[in-house]
């Protein structure tokens, strides 16, 4: 989950260098946390949180493959 996230993120933002995606988590939960640059926080937010919906609407998609909860948390 963590490269797919890393994947879609990287194409979003202007500076893909600065992205870093950091996964936690146990047997039944996964957190995600998204480390972007300050001028590239409002690409992943996206309007009204829309690429932000998006994003955590995948990873919990993929999440139910292996049947676990995911949450996806975003950091400037």
């Amino acid at each position: 989950m963590q490269g797919l996230v890393e994947y879609l993120v990287k194409n979003l933002v202007d500076d893909p260098d600065s992205v870093q995606v950091i996964e936690n988590g146990s047997e039944d939960t996964v957190n995600i946390e998204i480390h972007v640059a300050q001028p590239d926080l409002g690409k992943v937010i996206g309007k009204q949180g829309r690429i932000a919906n998006a994003l955590r609407l995948v990873a919990k998609a993929a999440g139910v493959k292996s049947k676990r909860r995911v949450f996806v948390d975003i950091v400037a």
